[in-house]
């Protein structure tokens, strides 16, 4: 296949509102008033003062914007030691104390650990395995877990946005949600280069212990971008001149005719376990791929696949700086 020429992108508008006035309530007041005493209403205004004062620092006024908290996506205990020695290394969030078993200490091969872990200033703590392995949420946390900030969601805008000689290359996921396959297909967007990954919000995994285990490290590298909807997420990319190919077993056109489009702008789209690419998420691909298979199983693990096809692009943005 060419550069894709074949294929017309559609731009989509979007999806205008009508400015809206509130309806108020409205008060009159009356003309007349009581010759002696507070009112009913008075006394309660005087008592809603009462209650208020002091407090005016706390009290949101009406069309005030609420206070916003920095999106994350989890991630804030990080299990098994080369997730934990990455964390260190990366220094991209900030790790408040590392728990060793008591078992290990003095270990040798832990000693880059603690080092890094010093050198760094954050606190160790040799504490007893009982208590390690209840504290971890991973089958086999090796000993060694650690206790950090969340890790931050970056923007999508940020992530599709176009650099000089530099096309995006983003892997999108449809509704995964086990947390093995999630930290495997970041492991593998790491080592291809890929520049972010797109999750939804809702009905999929994030980052948990079993997913930065499984990433070994990569939660640490790959940004993710969180979407609320991704098929919105996919037909903006189209419209910022981004190829979205999607993933499926059905599919006529193989993954390793993609060509010179593997140069262009690309988003590669996973569909979830079993169910494959949702329907809304397929029609907003601009062309549909299969992985060959030449044995007997009919499909390969989406972690697999995304292996495969995250290196499949990589093979051919050759040039520097792709």
């Amino acid at each position: 296949m060419g550069g894709g020429g074949d294929f017309e992108m559609n731009a989509r508008g979007g999806r205008g509102q009508k400015p809206s006035g509130g309806r108020g309530k409205s008060s009159g007041a009356r003309s007349g008033s009581r010759p002696s005493g507070r009112t009913s209403s008075s006394r309660g205004a005087s008592a809603q003062r009462s209650r208020g004062a002091g407090r005016t620092g706390a009290i949101r006024r009406e069309g005030e914007a609420r206070p916003t908290r920095p999106k994350s996506l989890g991630g804030g205990q990080v299990e098994g030691r080369q997730a934990v020695r990455e964390l260190l290394i990366a220094q991209r969030r900030k790790v408040h104390e590392v728990w060793i078993s008591s078992e290990l200490e003095g270990d040798e091969a832990l000693d880059d650990i603690v080092g890094l872990a010093k050198a760094n200033r954050v606190p160790v703590s040799y504490v007893a395995r009982r208590r390690l392995d209840a504290e971890a949420r991973s089958e086999a946390p090796q000993g060694v877990l650690a206790k950090a900030a969340e890790v931050p969601e970056i923007d999508l805008a940020r992530l599709i946005s176009r650099r000089p000689g530099r096309p995006p290359f983003i892997v999108a996921v449809d509704g995964v949600t086990d947390p093995g396959n999630l930290g495997a297909i970041m492991r593998s967007c790491e080592g291809a280069g890929v520049d972010g990954l797109v999750v939804p919000r809702h009905r999929a995994v994030h980052i948990t212990p079993t997913v930065a285990k499984a990433a070994a490290g990569a939660v640490e590298h790959v940004p993710v971008a969180v979407v609320p909807g991704l098929p919105a997420a996919l037909a903006r990319m189209k419209d910022n001149g981004i190829w979205v190919v999607g993933l499926d077993d059905a599919a006529d056109r193989s993954l390793f005719e993609l060509g010179d489009l593997a140069e262009q702008a690309v988003c590669i789209v996973l569909g979830a376990e079993g169910a494959g690419l949702s329907r809304l998420v397929r029609d907003r691909c601009d062309l549909i791929c299969a992985i060959p298979m030449h044995g007997r199983v009919e499909s390969l693990n989406v972690s697999a696949a995304a292996a495969l096809a995250a290196y499949e692009v990589r093979r051919h943005r050759t040039q520097p700086g792709l």
